[in-house]
């Protein structure tokens, strides 16, 4: 009789599984069905329920988890029962049906079969803490302690612990159901207030070793990146500005098919695209947040595989807003360490490091000393390009006399308010008598300045963009006082009264001051700044606006490259708008001569006339010296846009000096291969490279001369890109890939046709690149 119900209950078992899939290769076919219209999604559009726009002028409708697209590509009609029936059977039967929402997978349904937890009565000893609602185990030392589960915390998991924002410790993370809906198109906002640089923040695929399909949202050296693998090869988009760390960030990720976008914190969208003709991805495992949860197989496919340490308080997926509560009430199955985000903790605990705490609107905040940020102050910055939050300001020493007659001042910044004071100082506290300001007023820049009989003001032409970098140049030469911003016209103004001397010998404040009272009653702006300051530069010196403080308060990183230290330890980043240059450090420095170093990512490009006309002379000569310990590199190149014929590369190969040159007649290659001419030895060396019209010449160290004659008849070489040293945008592309990267390595004493010493200063365009 057994028997017989055995093979009844397989006979019924396999009816149903046909039955099921079936249905489901049904339902494949019509979830598969898509359509693109010519037009914009609105309400002018025939789709019943979803409209996506694409990217070339077209949109497609799409449907809501539990309905099909039918074949007339707009209407959607809800999927049959199959899904029902499975749940009915595996009740009977002690299996659970898995489905995959990815339509693509050939492997969309599987069982698995229902255990029953293992007992743990094998332990040598038991394990005897009563944890309430929690689990006792053991820990690394065999000590008995509780693990409790979400929602609950205590040395014995009684007290509630309400997790409305959680905050993870770089071991914790979040698990949310598997992603439904996202297969084709997936929207994603998130806020977040990270602690640290690095960090995993969304994470969601196909299988538990990362293999095959998935989408992740991560930090790594402070840059946002979005990375997605639709089963062909990765897709990143990474942010070109850092976060900002202890403060709420903001990012929007778009991701339809191959194509994607993010826009971290309001900014510009930064587009990418995935490899491969595979458009879909497969989501079978848990959405992870905070950190990667129980997956494998980070290492080979993200850039790190760090937990994130900060708070996170918005989750969304397309139309599904997370609620960060326990499951069934929340999004919740599963979490590790998690714990409630507060960043109001000043009335709770004392501020650190000398932090005041203020109270404002029922609302408390430490207001953190320079080079400290954080809830309690209690995160120690590297300061690069200084933030300013609106409470902020800087106090730098007087500039007494030293503009009595003259005053210039340059000032990069960008601003996120329209109003807010920059710069002041004054001759003294209370009352009206000298002093200078800049400052913004209604999205217009003015300077205003007293000489002692009367106050004048200067106004831009024009409003003051938001979230752009500007630069302003002001000039006072005794009442006369003109300014400069971006490329708008210039104004100027007279100041009144007879008084030509400006004395100014109180403390100079950029960005605030901590007390408005002590600011002249005839400055019109009593609101500190928010934005970044790049630069200033008085009467021709830089002004060291982090470093050179007296005091501060409530200071933070701007977002730029800077922050995450490009140069690494050898030198300094300066700042240039978005983009930066590094300054070397001693070890590439000399007594007699200006020189570089590069990384083999960093380049000089010279646009220069003068440059440009001897390097396409009849007669060459370059002269420099360098040393290295690459084995190869690109150490200057010069060619056409269009790619054809004339170029003249020189450069490492396997540590000897070669040029490579083609006047359009065919290439010609000149090796030094002098004995003992391995030159990556890491002490100085001099060449001397000499092209006169088909000869060419070259010498090491004042060694053997090696020399060869180009084949053909032309002896010009035709070059438009200009001259690039120490590499170019793309050193593949530009030498054919004769060159994988640039130089690495120290350049002085870069000489043209003897006479012509090429200076840095010249370029039009640096990158990474280290000047001493």
């Amino acid at each position: 009789m057994q028997e017989h119900r055995f093979s009844l209950t397989v006979f019924v078992f396999i009816a149903v599984i046909n039955v099921v899939f079936g249905e489901l290769q049904t339902a494949e076919k019509n979830l598969q069905f898509e359509a693109a219209f010519q037009g914009r999604c609105g309400i002018d559009s025939p789709c019943q329920q979803l409209c996506y726009e694409l990217h070339d002028g077209m949109f497609e409708c799409d449907c809501k988890v539990g309905f099909s697209l039918h074949e007339d590509g707009y209407t959607c009609t809800r999927n049959d029962s199959a899904t029902d029936k499975i749940k009915e059977f595996e009740q009977d039967i002690g299996l659970t049906f898995v489905d995959s929402n990815d339509i693509d997978s050939e492997d969309s349904v599987r069982f698995v079969k229902i255990s029953k937890p293992t007992s743990t009565t094998d332990k040598a000893h038991i394990c005897s803490l009563q944890c309430g609602e929690g689990v006792c185990v053991f820990d690394n030392h065999g000590k008995s302690t509780c693990r409790c589960p979400f929602g609950k915390t205590g040395s014995d998991c009684q007290i509630t612990n309400q997790i409305r924002y959680p905050r993870f410790n770089g071991l914790s993370w979040l698990a949310f159901p598997p992603l439904r809906g996202a297969y084709k198109h997936a929207q994603i906002s998130l806020e977040f207030r990270p602690e640290s640089w690095d960090g995993i923040l969304f994470l969601a695929g196909e299988r538990d070793d990362l293999v095959g399909d998935f989408m992740a949202i991560l930090l790594h050296n402070g840059f946002l990146e979005f990375r997605f693998d639709c089963g062909s090869g990765i897709g990143v988009v990474k942010s070109d500005e850092t976060v900002i760390l202890n403060q709420w960030n903001t990012l929007s990720v778009y991701r339809h098919r191959w194509d994607a976008w993010i826009q971290l914190n309001r900014g510009k969208r930064i587009a990418g695209r995935s490899k491969g003709l595979f458009s879909r991805i497969t989501f079978r495992e848990p959405v992870f947040i905070g950190g990667p949860g129980n997956t494998s197989g980070l290492v080979e496919r993200l850039p790190t595989d760090r937990g994130f340490v900060g708070c996170i308080r918005l989750l969304q997926t397309n139309d599904h807003r997370y609620d960060f509560g326990e499951a069934p009430a929340g999004d919740t199955i599963s979490a590790k360490e998690i714990e409630e985000c507060s960043t109001d903790k000043c009335t709770r605990s004392p501020c650190q490091h000398g932090g005041k705490c203020v109270t404002s609107n029922k609302t408390s905040l430490c207001l953190c000393p320079l080079g400290y940020t954080g809830d309690l102050c209690g995160t120690k910055l590297d300061l690069q390009v200084p933030a300013f939050n609106g409470s902020s300001y800087l106090r730098h020493p007087a500039l007494g006399d030293t503009a009595l007659s003259w005053l210039d001042l340059d000032i990069t910044f960008k601003t996120q308010s329209p109003n807010g004071l920059i710069l002041y100082e004054g001759y003294q506290k209370y009352g009206t008598a000298d002093f200078i300001s800049v400052y913004l007023i209604n999205g217009y820049l003015e300077f205003a300045f007293d000489l002692g009989t009367g106050t004048a003001i200067l106004r831009s032409p024009h409003i003051i963009s938001l979230n752009e970098w500007h630069k302003v140049l002001i000039s006072r030469t005794g009442r006369l006082a003109t300014m400069f911003v971006d490329n708008q016209s210039h104004v100027q103004v007279l100041s009144p009264g007879a008084f030509t001397q400006l004395s100014l010998p109180l403390s100079m404040f950029i960005g605030g001051t901590p007390d408005f009272d002590e600011v002249s009653s005839n400055v019109k702006m009593r609101n500190s700044f928010r934005g970044c300051i790049q630069k200033i530069v008085v009467n021709d010196k830089p002004l060291r606006i982090v470093q050179g403080a007296l005091s501060g308060a409530n200071i933070g990183n701007c977002p730029h490259p800077c922050v995450a230290k490009p140069c690494g330890t050898e030198a300094q980043c300066i700042p240039v708008f978005d983009k930066y240059k590094c300054v070397c450090n001693k070890h590439c420095n000399s007594t007699d001569s200006s020189q570089v170093s590069f990384d083999g990512t960093s380049f000089v490009h010279y646009t220069n006339r003068e440059i440009q006309k001897r390097i396409t002379d009849g007669h060459l000569e370059i002269d420099l010296r360098f040393r290295t310990t690459a084995l190869s590199g690109l150490i200057l190149w010069t060619g056409r846009t269009d790619r054809s014929a004339d170029y003249l590369a020189l450069g490492l190969q396997d540590g000897r000096i070669e040029v490579a040159f083609d006047l359009g007649s065919g290439e010609t290659v000149l090796k030094y291969n002098a004995s003992g001419s391995s030159i990556n030895d890491g002490r100085w060396h001099k060449i001397k490279f000499t092209r006169h019209e088909r000869l060419s010449v070259i010498v090491i160290d004042n060694g053997t001369k090696m020399f060869t004659i180009s084949n053909g008849k032309l002896n010009q070489l035709n070059t438009n890109t200009g001259l690039y040293f120490g590499g170019t945008e793309d050193v593949e592309k530009s030498t054919g890939k004769r060159y994988k990267k640039g130089f690495i390595g120290c350049v002085s004493d870069f000489v043209l046709n003897t006479d012509y010493q090429v200076k840095l200063s010249w370029s039009t365009n640096t990158k990474n690149v280290c000047i001493s």
